[in-house]
Parts: structure tokens; sequence; C-alpha cells
């Protein structure tokens, strides 16, 4: 889109917000790579006999209902055709550079997500006449030239809505929300768009009546935090497309974790413990795909029931261990005799001062 997008009179310090989204970013630089590949179905991820997950997949796999976080068996009965290969994480953090000094020459406020994605604040940018949906052409321009592969993007007054609109024209295509479209465009919106909506909260909105965010809104904050927990209050403002989180150029990662919530809800422990396994090897790739980062601390598992009520165990570890993540996985169900919805592992990280001066493990860890 190339229309103006300057802030609306009366709003003159609305933040201008480009979350910019290489699209299938490990299948695309296998394809850059290997031209023979393009056209045919296509996934990164792991074995199928070593309960291997897909990473990402090109958007004729897609075709198939293949799609990333999906196990690699489930991704090969769907698509028999299927071309699997490793992943090769040096040649996509070199891509992955390259993309980031794109993005650092338009701003210097960019808040890497991943190795694909950011986010970058653009306001007061003098470049491409001010204008945050030139800037976004260009960046997305100069990705395709100088790395190979193409990106999305979406332009808006805050990070919430500039993520939704980066898919809304995918593949290798952009959108614009500009601030006095925010109501309507986020009014519009399926509630499945809010952050921490997933398919099984989804289905309960959808048993309340709540189909769109102008369904939610309907609510009041004491009813959606009745109904929702703390979570209702964050449903509160995103249903009204506030979003006040500032663009964190240099903020640290304290933590990385994986999570799934289950369509059918895992019945007991043994269930939970199938499960488990997928979701290691899930954080020990992304794990991989990290630039780098301060040591590891501490493992962790979270859960939540099937009424919504959730918990946590953690341990220290200075590494990634499956037997530890099992343990606290069965400290953390044996809690409550209920279904699990949601299952998550994760790690958390050394604190700057930690990982500086030499790491000192407390020997009372923090109760989950």
């Amino acid at each position: 889109m190339g229309a103006d997008d300057r802030p609306a009179r009366g709003d003159p310090d609305a933040r201008k917000i480009i979350h910019c989204d290489c699209d299938c970013f490990y299948a695309a630089i296998e394809m850059r790579d290997e031209p023979a590949l393009r056209g045919r179905p296509l996934a990164v991820g792991g074995r199928a006999e070593s309960r291997g997950v897909i990473a990402t997949c090109n958007y004729e796999a897609r075709a198939f209902g293949v799609h990333s976080a999906m196990s690699t068996a489930r991704a090969l009965k769907l698509c028999p055709q299927l071309v699997l290969l490793p992943p090769d994480f040096e040649r996509y953090r070199a891509a992955s550079r390259q993309i980031l000094d794109i993005y650092r020459d338009y701003t210097t406020l960019v808040e890497p997500l991943s190795l694909d994605e950011a986010y970058l604040d653009v306001t007061g940018i003098e470049r491409c006449r001010g204008s945050a949906t030139l800037m976004a052409a260009e960046i997305r321009a100069r990705i395709h030239a100088e790395v190979g592969i193409t990106a999305s993007a979406g332009i808006a007054p805050n990070k919430f809505i500039a993520k939704v609109a980066s898919d809304w024209n995918k593949p290798d295509g952009q959108f614009v929300v500009r601030p006095e479209q925010v109501d309507a465009f986020v009014a519009a919106l399926p509630v499945g768009k809010l952050f921490g909506v997933g398919r099984v909260t989804a289905a309960r909105m959808r048993r309340l009546g709540i189909e769109t965010c102008a369904d939610l809104r309907s609510w009041s904050l004491a009813e959606l935090t009745h109904r929702f927990g703390s979570f209702g209050a964050r449903l509160h403002r995103l249903c009204r497309g506030i979003d006040e989180r500032p663009v964190a150029p240099d903020r640290p990662r304290k933590s990385l974790s994986v999570e799934t919530t289950y369509v059918s809800d895992l019945p007991d422990a043994a269930a939970c413990r199938e499960a488990l396994d997928p979701l290691i090897d899930d954080l020990v790739a992304r794990l991989g795909r990290l630039r780098e980062g301060a040591p590891i601390v501490k493992l962790f598992v979270k859960i939540r029931f099937d009424d919504f009520s959730h918990t946590s165990a953690e341990c220290v570890s200075a590494a990634p261990d499956t037997a530890i993540w099992q343990s606290l996985l069965a400290t953390a169900v044996a809690r409550k005799a209920r279904g699990v919805r949601l299952l998550g592992v994760g790690v958390r990280f050394a604190e700057p001062e930690q990982s500086s001066g030499g790491l000192q493990v407390s020997l009372f860890p923090e109760a989950p």
C-alpha cells in the first residue's frame, strides 16, 4: 500500500510501528539455495521416527494441511510427497543477520522476536517522506533483492495491530491500519486473533456468544476477570485495540518456552508424558535458533487445567534435560485430578548481573 499513513489530525503523537515477518523463513532459505525445491511441498523439521515436529513449511505444503508445530508423522500422512529437510541454523542465522542490518538502516528501535520477524518503531523517522508504509515497502524490496526471500509487513499505531496486519496480505504483501481505522479494524477481528486465545479458548468464547472483538467489548472488565482471571484484563484492552508496549530493542530475554493448547484435554498423567517429548524437541530447536544468550539457570513446566486454573514447577539446571522436565511434569500434574488443556516447557536465563560475575544459584529456588 502506498498511501500516506501519517497520524490523524488531533493525534500527533501516534506511534508508527512496523511488524516484518519473512514468509515461511526456513523453507524460503532452502528454496533459495536449491531452486529445484520450488513448487514442491517442503517442510523443515525433525524426523518422524524421533517424534520430530515441523518447524516451518512452504505454501505448497500448507495446501495439504501441514503447519508448524505439527508432528512430522502427521505431516507425512497428510502429504506423503512432502520433502522433509533437517534445519540448518547456520544458514538461517546468516540470513537473519542480513535482514536485521536492513531493519537497523531505518531505525535503532528494532525488537527481534525470532530469526525471521521483528518490530520496528519508525515514529519520527524522515526517510521515505516519513511514511511508514513506504518504509515497509522499501524494506521488503531490499530483503528480496539482498537476501533472496520475501517478507510481509503490517503497519499500525501499536505492536498488537501491526502483528495482526502483517498476516493480512501474506505472502509477499503488506497492510496498513491507520489510527482512525483502529477501532473498526479491531472490532471486526475474530477473537482467535488476540494474543493468548488458542482454539480451546476461542471455542469456549463461541459457546458464550463471543465471536468477534466487538462481541467481547460488550463484556465488562469485571465480567471478563470473573470468567478468565487475570487474562480477562488483557482481553479487555486488546479487544479495544489498546497496546502500549514499547518496541524494546535491547530487552534481555528472561525465558524461552513452547506450549500447546489441545483440542481435546489430556486426560491423565500418562497422556501428558506422551505429549511432553514433542514440546521438548520444539524447545531445543528454538534454543538452537538463538543467536546468543545468557546461560540457562532453570527449567520449568507449566500446566493449565480444564477449569482454567494453572500451575508450574521449576528447578535449577544449567542445561536442557528431559529427565528433569519429566519430573517437573509429574509434580505439576499431580496437583489436581483434572484434565489438562495446555502444557508447556521452558527455560529461564541468568539475569545480566548473574551471567557477568559468576552465577550464584539460590539454595531455595522460588516456589512454583
